[in-house]
């Protein structure tokens, strides 16, 4: 199902959106952006960028179908994570991945990506990974952001859980769409790590299982140890240049597999 802009505005926007991309992302192609077929969400930006997700329901056989939800771009610096979530969008219009229901936001800081040099944080300049309303958030965010973190405007986790609309968003996503796994595409330590319940997967690709804790305000707090959601955080080993499409493929066969493994649906009859 292609998920279209609902007006000429939002048309617009995801226009603008594509082609901002294909400027900043070293062959990244606008073409590529347009193919996906975004859909501008409600929401917006902290500086009115759009929002935009793509739905891949499953096929109409499938019973029960478990639901997957894909991030990239949260540290807006992290360009790879984008390009990696634009080459799966390719993948998932196949039509051959429809025994789940994916829903994927490609870049979830826009402002960020689309600052004058990219940044990590938000225009705000809050890092939307400790802004998650985790429960330990008012005790213990700022003070570990201070302590901690040296005070590192990098990871400055907001004024409040929750503050900035790019993190309501997601929240809400998580919410309204109850994915049974979220997949956060990062970068650039080059490893794999897991929240959560479940066995996590060894090896996603070349990357390889190598757990980094949580912490105050992060996704794997918030989804991963407070909702009981499995969250696969992919570190990828650059943030500017991309993996090839083969090393992208590699990592998505194996994450199938441990979604067929973990928490897939039988199939129906």
């Amino acid at each position: 199902m292609s998920a279209e802009p609902s007006s000429t505005g939002d048309a617009v926007a995801v226009e603008s959106f594509c082609r901002g991309l294909s400027k900043r992302i070293n062959n990244f192609d606008a073409q590529q952006c347009r193919d996906a077929d975004l859909q501008a969400a409600a929401a917006v930006s902290n500086a009115r960028r759009p929002l935009l997700y793509r739905d891949f329901p499953a096929a109409a056989t499938a019973l029960a179908p478990k639901r997957v939800l894909i991030l990239g771009g949260i540290h807006g610096d992290e360009l790879s994570s984008v390009t990696v979530v634009f080459q799966w969008i390719e993948l998932l219009k196949s039509g051959r991945y429809q025994r789940y229901h994916w829903r994927v936001l490609p870049l979830t800081n826009p402002d960020g990506l689309f600052a004058d040099t990219s940044t990590r944080v938000n225009v705000r300049g809050v890092d939307l990974n400790r802004n998650f309303p985790s429960p330990n958030w008012t005790s213990q965010a700022l003070n570990y952001w201070k302590k901690k973190a040296k005070s590192d405007p990098r990871r400055y986790p907001g004024p409040s859980a929750g503050s900035e609309p790019e993190t309501r968003w997601i929240v809400e996503q998580i919410q309204q769409f109850r994915p049974d796994a979220i997949v956060s595409v990062h970068a650039p330590y080059g490893i794999l790590d897991f929240d959560g319940p479940k066995d996590p997967p060894k090896k996603l690709g070349y990357l390889r299982l190598q757990p980094l804790g949580v912490y105050p305000g992060s996704l794997g707090e918030y989804a991963g140890l407070s909702l009981k959601l499995p969250v696969i955080t992919m570190e990828l080993p650059q943030a500017t240049q991309s993996p090839s499409a083969s090393q992208s493929g590699r990592i998505w066969s194996d994450l199938l597999g441990w979604l067929d493994k973990t928490i897939a649906t039988p199939a129906s009859p």
